[in-house]
């Protein structure tokens, strides 16, 4: 029974999404396989989908799985996506914040992967997809955002709330705004905590069709003042190609996971050098990282990004590789905000992806 329902799973991957090239199994679509007999009994993710959709995705599964040896019958068990693990008393409760549709946050267990990188020019390229875009600077020890953007400060306040600044079509919030002189945040949990929720409610956002939150290394207090206090659509992984750098970036995917919170792809950084003179490439960090763990979680890799000297200038003189359209980096993020667009559309819908 084992090899027919391995085959039954294998057959599901070659299922896709309707209008999309992706397979239901690498959206998380298919909550398991079961083989009883010459019956399959699968269970589909999708009961928060338009009626018109599972009706296609389970006449397709249907079909997949008819057509493996052994199969005569498919029963289909139909849920929606796990709610969050309720709270015991007293603990933080979500919040839903006035005007943002969806929140995505980009994270990753280790420092100096090029996660802010990641996120800012994330946030750029969704913003040309033609997307209202914001972005939180969730690092309240080490804000770096601002400078990566070009920006200084903040706009007046309006009505006694704060304004966020505004870079490439993107608004922008971080700490670095409000300590002065870079002075160091030296705070606890409970002011990281404070700080967050501030971030969320207490600035003017207007409406936004998605904000990108950029997150400090490992599983610490602002991560947990995240999940618990913003209803999170979905998370990002970022690492370099290095088994180290996975170790500590699936700890920070399975936090995710036991918050309930989708995790909607990895993106592998610093993945390889093409050497400009001598035209030869370079698996500094090793290579096939993200690919082996992506096969591992069923989960998609959004892009593999270059390490390029270009991304570093632009990091510190305030403009993001993805403004440059003849860029690989750029490229690559714009492959990858579509890809976001497309997970996002699947586990929250409402954002058509372009």
């Amino acid at each position: 029974m084992d090899a027919v329902k391995d085959a039954v799973f294998r057959a599901l991957r070659a299922v896709k999404y309707p209008g999309y090239s992706r397979d239901i199994v690498s959206f998380g679509l298919v909550h398991g396989v079961l083989v009883e007999g010459t019956t399959a009994r699968i269970g589909l993710v999708i009961g928060h989908l338009p009626p018109a959709v599972q009706q296609a995705i389970g006449q397709a599964v249907t079909s997949a799985a008819l057509a493996v040896p052994g199969v005569e019958q498919v029963s289909l068990q139909v849920g929606k996506p796990a709610q969050p693990p309720a709270q015991a008393g007293g603990a933080p409760q979500r919040e839903p914040v006035a005007g943002l549709r969806h929140i995505v946050a980009v994270a990753s267990g280790k420092g100096g992967v090029g996660k802010s990188t990641v996120a800012v020019n994330l946030a750029v390229a969704l913003a040309q997809q033609g997307l209202r875009v914001g972005l939180v600077d969730a690092d309240i020890h080490g804000p770096n955002l601002p400078r990566m953007l070009g920006l200084q400060s903040l706009p007046e306040l309006e009505g006694g709330r704060l304004q966020p600044a505004v870079a490439y079509g993107v608004k922008v919030m971080s700490m670095a705004f409000l300590a002065r002189d870079g002075s160091p945040v030296i705070w606890r949990g409970p002011m990281i905590d404070k700080a967050i929720r501030q971030f969320f409610h207490d600035v003017d956002w207007g409406e936004l069709d998605m904000m990108i939150v950029d997150l400090p290394p490992g599983t610490g207090d602002a991560q947990l003042s995240l999940v618990q206090r913003i209803p999170l659509d979905g998370a990002v992984i970022v690492s370099t190609p290095q088994g180290v750098a996975w170790d500590d970036a699936l700890k920070g995917l399975k936090m995710f996971q036991q918050m309930r919170v989708p995790v909607l792809g990895l993106i592998e950084n610093m993945s390889y050098f093409d050497c400009p003179n001598c035209g030869q490439h370079h698996d500094i960090f090793g290579s096939g990282g993200a690919q082996a763990e992506a096969e591992k979680l069923g989960l998609p890799v959004l892009a593999a990004l270059p390490l390029d000297p270009a991304v570093r200038v632009g990091g510190d003189e305030g403009r993001p590789a993805v403004l440059d359209p003849a860029s690989r980096v750029g490229q690559a993020m714009r492959q990858a905000a579509r890809g976001l667009s497309a997970a996002l559309a699947v586990v929250a819908p409402g954002l058509a992806p372009a």
